[in-house]
């Protein structure tokens, strides 16, 4: 048996570095110029804040911290990215095996999630939306450890806290698994044990207290990053058909993403035959956890009549294996497991060969753009003119970013082109619609 648990380990063990390296390795190859996530995070980076136009601040922080490790190595970014998504991989393992006291089981919920191609054809772009993996996959771990017990262990809610703000502070939409887990409490206190520990607002207190920062911020910004969002969302321009149109469209594009997870997980079963129990009480925190945040999205579609855009989905499916192995896992036959592989291998393969193909044969993508190229361009005009070292850059993230990325002096973006941030330089210089100065 021991020998047994330490090949599955092993097993797991070269699944999460096979994934760290290749899809470390496919996008440092194929692509010529970081993503435009990846740029605008950097520049948000460069001067950080508590939040910026779009986003609250942590995914800028984390790349910020790479960036002063390892510079404009293109490569450490894509590493970055990997390094979150396996960090979310592993605590999906770590509760699959408390789920299921079963290394076997617990391997294949991890590997169905190289089906969904959120979390291998996207994770080059470290963008908001990858940001929040680690911390979803630490949340719903500890809320079980919670969950579970039956008497609170502080140091549990203190970690439930802090990486539940860290996960907000990543993107809003994380709102919605803290919602469920709010929800699955609430169930517990009041179904179950019919008795409230004051040791449950712990969490709340820790999450508020980490929050405070950037609330903050956010109100002396007019609640830009939210604005940013509803735009983003059409809820502007919702139409009474939208309540209706949108939330049809959002559940046809999850049915159609989760179509290689079912094709996967169908390899490994006899039948398919639902046994159900909702009296159990790891099933219930399965639904909690994975069903009532899809739930909650959709229903604010239907009231709101906002788009969901397939990306902001990301997270959501992290526990999915987990959840179809337990329902299923009287139907699994252990006869087909190397048939189960066989379809992994080819999807684990697949992907890279599909993003290296569409890398290489399309030229017109953001990471095309001659980045490195531009920069040095600008610091050549710049050299004609001036002594002094480019220390800013204004224009979009997109371009300006790229100008902070790649000049040698890393110039801090300050914003879009302003006449008055201009007037406040000593020098500067301005080529199409982005200028770079001396502060």
């Amino acid at each position: 048996m021991d020998v047994f648990k330490r090949n599955i380990s092993n097993i797991f063990f070269i699944f999460i570095l096979s994934h760290l390296i290749i899809w470390t390795i496919i996008p440092t190859l194929t692509n010529y110029n970081l993503p435009l996530d990846v740029i605008e995070a950097l520049a948000w980076g460069n001067n950080l804040d508590w939040g910026f136009n779009k986003h609250p601040p942590a995914s800028a922080f984390f790349s910020e911290i790479f960036y002063q490790i390892f510079g404009s190595q293109d490569w450490a970014y894509y590493f970055l990215s990997q390094i979150f998504v396996c960090i979310s991989f592993i605590y999906v393992f770590k509760l699959a095996n408390e789920i299921f006291n079963n290394l076997l089981l617990s391997l294949f919920s991890v590997l169905l999630l190289e089906s969904i191609y959120f979390y291998n054809f996207t994770t080059p772009e470290f963008n908001v939306n990858v940001c929040q993996l680690p911390f979803w996959s630490i949340v719903v771990y500890y809320s079980w450890k919670i969950f579970n017990n039956n008497k609170i262990n502080v140091k549990d809610t203190i970690i439930l806290g802090f990486f539940g703000a860290v996960g907000v502070l990543s993107k809003y939409l994380f709102i919605y698994l803290l919602l469920s887990v709010v929800f699955l409490f609430l169930y517990l206190i009041f179904k179950k044990i019919k008795k409230f520990d004051f040791k449950y607002l712990i969490s709340i207190e820790v999450l508020l207290v980490l929050l405070v920062p950037h609330l903050i911020w956010l109100n002396n910004n007019d609640y830009i990053t939210i604005e940013y969002g509803l735009k983003r969302s059409g809820l502007e321009n919702s139409n009474l058909f939208d309540h209706i149109k949108f939330p049809i469209i959002f559940l046809i594009k999850q049915l159609v993403l989760l179509i290689p997870f079912f094709v996967l997980i169908s390899l490994l079963i006899k039948k398919i035959k639902f046994k159900i129990n909702l009296k159990d009480k790891k099933i219930l925190f399965l639904f909690f956890i994975n069903l009532v945040p899809i739930i909650l999205i959709l229903i604010t579609s239907i009231i709101t009549g906002s788009k969901i855009r397939t990306m902001w989905m990301t997270p959501f499916y992290l526990f999915f294996g987990i959840l179809f192995i337990y329902i299923l896992k009287s139907q699994i036959d252990l006869k087909k497991i190397s048939t189960f592989l066989y379809g992994f291998i080819f999807l684990f393969f697949l992907s890279p060969t599909l993003y290296s193909y569409i890398s290489i044969k399309q030229t017109d993508k953001r990471t095309d753009y001659p980045g490195k190229e531009i920069a040095i361009k600008v610091q050549y005009v710049w050299d004609q003119q001036f002594d002094n070292p480019i220390t800013v850059v204004l224009g979009d993230e997109w371009k300006a970013g790229n100008l902070s990325y790649h000049l040698k002096t890393r110039p801090s973006w300050i914003g879009l082109v302003d006449q008055n941030k201009i007037d406040n330089l000593k020098e500067h210089m301005c080529i199409d619609d982005v200028c770079v100065g001396f502060k």
